[in-house]
């Protein structure tokens, strides 16, 4: 593949971005338990945190999108940056729970408007042909950058010798000032379209020299009919379902089920995100190389590999320290291929380049609001009829997103079937 100047700068300059916005996303799972001693607030009430900023952030997803379709992704991913720079500041001058609340709700609406905006931003630089291999290497974005996050907002709080006074407050002070400096990257060198550099640059540069500027309510209408968004859609939920479920409670599945101790628990359910990476590149390039960037057939097949996995989970542990390591990294592996493939490339295909940020904020947005629901089934379930039954029910929530997307499985990057592709070959003339 063959790049330009401009298109590895915007792949580069984005990924670090959107990697940035975990910066402000990953440390409040971080500070929250030491906020439990400083303020005196109690488990439902941190719950009740993360869960308006959730809320905030699933609801921002339906909206954000089609704003950056409309007026352009750089004005939407540049406002939400400052707003996440400036909540999180605020988040770590006081420590109460109306403050906290606010200012973490208002963190979650900033957060909506980085992936629809720049999912958007790449769809303008690059060709549908490509988009399973580049958007596989871009949603590692997401991945590598929670766990760097985590990373950093741990060394904040821990790091003594650095503004000791500020305590916890170093937790939202050190990655909010990050990622200033990465807001401002994106703001000097980011540009929407090729056309803001190249004013006459040819399509393969980009999909965007036929494309409107502005985007209509009879756009969205339009998008709205498409069976395939709302596919996709109901997909990306059941996955986001059991995705969200495995990678928040897995350490204290390890810890409370298996009795593992907190060191090797962590480092054990690490393995989930770190082998997804390797899951999002194999699926982007099947996806592109071997099935004509059609991303149905293999969303659904590493779906029902998944199911597969989850049915099998509970004999795995009971073999040991490998098992559950192989269990874990076979689970990483086989759910961030559909989730980078649905969320990226594919919510670009139904979008196509006009409509692609609103597409991918309908399908994440979607996606969301299962993982709002995760913790209460994993709650639920695991306390009620035990750990090995809420393994069946994340193999059933996986064979069900594999299972809806079975319609879409001729559909190919430029939206079309694969038997309409194949009868206009036939026809055209020799």
């Amino acid at each position: 593949m063959s790049l330009t100047a401009g298109q590895r700068k915007t792949f580069a300059v984005t990924w670090i971005t959107y990697a940035g916005f975990y910066l402000c996303r990953k440390n409040l799972s971080i500070v929250l338990p030491m906020l439990a001693g400083v303020a005196g607030l109690h488990s439902i009430q941190l719950a009740n945190i993360v869960f308006g900023y959730s809320l905030l952030y699933a609801i921002g997803q339906f909206g954000f999108g089609f704003l950056s379709d409309r007026i352009g992704p750089k004005r939407v991913v540049g406002a939400g940056l400052l707003l996440i720079v400036g909540s999180n500041i605020m988040m770590g001058l006081h420590a109460s729970l109306v403050w906290l609340l606010l200012f973490a709700c208002l963190n979650g609406v900033g957060q909506s408007t980085g992936w629809s905006g720049l999912v958007k931003t790449m769809a303008n630089w690059f060709s549908y042909e490509h988009r399973g291999i580049v958007m596989a290497w871009w949603g590692t974005n997401y991945v590598l950058g929670g766990f760097l996050a985590t990373a950093f907002a741990t060394w904040a709080v821990a790091e003594h010798s650095l503004w000791t006074q500020l305590g916890w407050a170093r937790g939202f002070l050190f990655p909010a000032s990050l990622l200033l400096v990465i807001a401002l990257l994106f703001f000097i060198y980011i540009k929407d379209t090729p056309a803001q550099i190249f004013p006459r640059a040819s399509p393969s540069v980009g999909q965007t020299a036929s494309v409107p500027d502005r985007t209509n309510w009879a756009d969205l209408k339009g998008l709205l009919c498409k069976p395939s968004l709302w596919t996709i859609g109901i997909s990306y939920f059941f996955l986001e379902l059991c995705r969200y479920g495995l990678m928040f409670w897995l350490p204290y599945y390890l810890v409370q089920q298996l009795h593992y101790g907190l060191a090797p628990a962590g480092y054990l359910s690490s393995l989930y995100e770190l082998i997804g990476i390797v899951g999002a590149l194999l699926a982007g390039y099947i996806s592109d190389r071997f099935n004509q960037s059609r991303r149905a057939p293999v969303s659904a097949v590493m779906l029902c590999g998944l199911g597969l996995v989850m049915l099998f989970q509970p004999a795995l542990a009971r073999s040991g320290l490998v098992g559950i390591g192989l269990a874990i990294s076979l689970a990483g592996l086989l759910s961030y291929g559909p989730d980078t493939l649905l969320s990226g490339a594919a919510a670009q295909d139904v979008g196509e380049t006009r409509l692609a940020a609103t597409a991918s904020g309908l399908i994440d947005g979607i996606g969301h609001l299962g993982a709002l629901f995760s913790p209460y089934v994993v709650i639920s379930i695991s306390e009620r009829y035990g750990w090995d039954r809420l393994f069946v029910v994340f193999a059933a929530t996986a064979f069900v997103a594999g299972l809806v997307l079975l319609p879409l499985w001729n559909l190919n990057g430029s939206g079309e079937t694969m038997d309409s592709f194949h009868e206009s070959a036939v026809q055209e003339p020799v």
